[in-house]
């Protein structure tokens, strides 16, 4: 039984230091990749399958300038946009 635990408890800790980083790493955006202002969701940019939330208009312009140096940001930071819903992949066709 004591055996059985120390299998059981080496293998909960070689799941936590192996998944935890990359479980840490998905996080969602909370806000603008441009200036850092609270999320408008009414205002979003949708690159290469993903959708990206700015606080105004002029951020989500300023991000279309060049899309891959904020993501490159985001992802620095451990933020992973969201995917673009499914009813607006098919209503963008």
């Amino acid at each position: 039984m004591k055996k059985l635990a120390v299998i059981l408890t080496a293998v909960a800790l070689a799941f936590v230091f192996t998944t935890g980083p990359v479980l840490a790493k998905e996080k969602t955006q909370t806000v603008c990749p441009v200036l850092k202002g609270n999320l408008d969701k009414n205002v979003y940019v949708d690159y290469k399958g993903q959708r990206v939330y700015f606080c105004c208009k002029g951020c989500d312009a300023e991000f279309k300038k060049d899309p891959e140096k904020y993501l490159k940001k985001m992802e620095s930071q451990g933020v992973s946009p969201e995917k673009i819903p499914t009813a607006a992949k098919k209503k963008s066709k």
